[in-house]
């Protein structure tokens, strides 16, 4: 049975110009010690799948879903004192901005030591133990003196690091890291990359890394799926879908990155024409057909999932066709 169990997640948040559709129908699912990469551009509804695991939308924004089970247990039935229980202890998450996320109020040991007195039944010391020995496992030297500090004091990588030891405190079996690279340079974003990924084998957790870097995605996931306009469009393996990308969304991010070695100094880099659709409303067929160099009268039709090949398949009506001329 697989740690996480997502089925048909719908959110649709009312607005002044009507019900904003922000995802549609999403289904996935995460083993234990697996990492699933949820990639697409901004504003493709990769956060909002990840709060609405969490429970932590808005409150105008209204979750509903065929299956949403976390080791067998139905979330979408628990209530707000049950699912604080499991938030933080054996679900945690990783924010996208840490200096929005870490209270400025307060030194950051009171903020880890905080995350596990919460849920486990430890005193001030143990509690204390703990923080400094995260904070050492995530590469923060003189971490002692780092839970004096507050998060003001501290550069956006540091910041990150004490975001991952907070989340790490309860030792979860889900972690769910959101853009955990933003803001932070290349060599820093490495580093980060580097040491989730190892943490994450070392603890054997299962994770969900929600980014926009396909580049980040080869190097650490398992499994990937591809969101535009608050659906995948693409899901599977991660080698299979970088061995044989069958959505031209999927593609079309794939040729915006430079390959070393076969990409000249100097050449255009491939860009996706057009902008996202507007979600307000009822949006019928394929909604990248108005950017899609593939596109048919058809793709105004009902969608649906194409196999590709075992645990890969594609949202694209016209994925056989591109195939078979391929």
């Amino acid at each position: 049975m697989a740690l996480l169990e997502v089925q048909d997640l719908v959110i649709d948040i009312p607005t002044a110009s009507g019900l904003l559709h922000a995802v549609s129908e999403v289904s996935f699912s995460v083993d234990r010690g697996e990492t699933l990469a949820i990639v697409g551009e901004s504003g493709s509804g990769k956060s909002l799948t990840s709060l609405a695991i969490m429970d932590l939308l808005p409150r105008v924004a209204k979750r509903r879903a065929a299956t949403l089970t976390f080791d067998g247990t139905d979330l979408l039935s628990m209530r707000e004192p049950e699912m604080r229980k499991l938030r933080g202890s054996r679900m945690a998450m990783i924010f996208q901005e840490p200096m929005t996320s870490l209270n400025p109020a307060y030194t950051i040991g009171n903020q880890l030591m905080e995350a596990l007195r919460c849920h486990e039944d430890v005193g001030a010391e143990k509690a204390r133990a703990r923080a400094v020995e995260l904070l050492e496992r995530v590469g923060i030297a003189g971490a002692e003196r780092r839970l004096l500090q507050y998060p003001h004091q501290l550069s956006g990588g540091l910041r990150q690091r004490v975001m991952i030891a907070m989340a790490l405190m309860c030792k979860p079996d889900l972690i769910i890291a959101d853009e955990p690279t933003t803001a932070l340079d290349v060599t820093i974003q490495a580093q980060i990359l580097r040491l989730l990924h190892d943490l994450k084998k070392e603890f054997g957790m299962a994770m969900i890394l929600v980014t926009h870097d396909l580049g980040v995605v080869a190097r650490v996931a398992d499994k990937v799926a591809v969101m535009y306009a608050g659906a995948i469009v693409e899901r599977g393996p991660a080698r299979a879908v970088f061995k044989a990308p069958s959505h031209p969304y999927t593609r079309g991010l794939l040729n915006c990155i430079p390959v070393p070695g076969r990409t000249a100094p100097g050449t255009p880099l491939g860009a996706i024409r057009g902008q996202l659709p507007n979600l307000i409303g009822r949006l019928e067929g394929c909604a990248f057909r108005d950017r899609c160099d593939f596109a048919a009268p058809e793709c105004s039709g009902p969608m649906r999932y194409v196999p590709v090949d075992a645990g890969h398949d594609v949202r694209c009506i016209r994925a056989e066709a591109r195939k078979a001329v391929a």
